[in-house]
């Protein structure tokens, strides 16, 4: 049989076969269009396709069913182009276009994207740590573009506020994980770094990290204050944040991102400490890469394909005229332990 030329690279009859379970001669038949094959088969065959990384021959390519909106805050942390990319191949997969729009210092507003994106046409709008994370910011833009008949969903921050179906990640939970994995090597001084306290991340991650504290080390609500340093989600944000809390006596250091692990790093480093001999740092994310800094980052795992695609599922049922419920879907974390954690100081 003659290798089909329907795609980019010469698809090999044999392997989309296989994958799709399937004769070659199906596989025929489906790629250049022919009858006598059922729907469900054909799917299988332009399913395994998609698997194998090949091109749909441009027949049989589904029309695009609509725009759909997709908006985070920014792109330099790593875990929103993970999101980013989870939510666009969903949003592909199922006949949509994604329109990623961007917040960019001195640039556009959420809301004025918000507003470009619905004079497009777009069928919903994700939005991704929004300013529905922001306990003082007024959530009546919500309500605003629910009455416009415009179906969105929210994905980390929760408002009781907005009805609408939220995606978040159990930050409570993270934080027990983390300060469980700590204290279990023998630390004392855990300190906790994070963003400003008006986000509602921020505020879970507080109230996991107290609970925790108490249950683990028997501190206080007034103790575990004393070891909660607010900066912001940058390198330069969790380098401050470190340094404050190494002042203090913390031997371990607990981040709400990323990327501000890797200043606390920086920051310990300066101050001629050893990660992790001296000073052990968790940062929160996973983000793509992290696994190969100096040392391998211990973090706490955002599920970003299952929220990504929870998002996408969420929001098309809710376009397809099926709303989701206006509750909040929370996903667990996971602990990744690499090598910027050790054993604490002996007493």
């Amino acid at each position: 049989m003659r290798p089909v030329q329907s795609t980019p690279m010469t698809a090999r009859l044999a392997d989309i076969a296989a994958q799709a379970g399937v004769s070659e001669a199906t596989v025929s038949r489906v790629l250049n269009g022919k009858p006598g094959v059922a729907a469900a088969t054909r799917e299988s065959v332009l399913a395994a396709l998609d698997v194998l990384g090949y091109e749909r021959p441009v027949r049989l390519r589904r029309r695009s069913a609509g725009l759909v909106g997709l908006i985070t805050p920014e792109l330099e942390n790593p875990i929103f182009p993970a999101l980013a990319q989870v939510i666009g191949q969903g949003l592909t997969r199922q006949g949509y276009t994604p329109v990623l729009a961007t917040q960019t210092p001195g640039g556009s507003t959420e809301d004025e994207l918000t507003e470009m994106l619905v004079d497009r046409g777009v069928s919903g709008i994700i939005f991704v740590s929004g300013l529905h994370a922001d306990t003082t910011a007024d959530m009546q833009r919500y309500e605003q573009l629910r009455a416009q008949g415009v179906p969105f969903v929210l994905v980390n921050g929760f408002s009781p506020k907005v009805q609408a179906p939220f995606i978040s990640p159990d930050d409570r939970a993270a934080m027990r994980l983390a300060v469980t994995h700590l204290a279990s090597l023998g630390h004392t001084g855990i300190g906790l770094a994070v963003g400003p306290k008006r986000f509602v991340p921020v505020l879970r991650k507080i109230e996991g990290f107290r609970a925790a504290m108490q249950e683990r080390l028997g501190l206080g609500p007034e103790q575990a204050e004393e070891l909660i340093q607010h900066s912001l989600y940058t390198l330069e944000g969790g380098q401050a944040a470190a340094s404050a809390l190494i002042e203090r006596g913390c031997t371990a250091i607990v981040c709400a991102s990323d990327m501000m692990a890797l200043g606390a790093i920086r920051a310990a480093r300066r101050l001629g400490l050893d990660v992790p001999r001296d000073i052990s740092v968790v940062g929160f994310d996973d983000s793509p890469l992290i696994a190969f800094t100096d040392p391998p980052l211990t973090t706490i795992r955002q599920p970003v394909t299952a929220m990504g695609q929870a998002a996408v599922r969420t929001l098309l049922e809710e376009v397809g005229g099926t709303p989701a419920p206006h509750s909040e879907f929370v996903f667990m974390p996971e602990l990744v332990v690499r090598g910027s954690t050790a054993s604490g100081p002996r007493p």
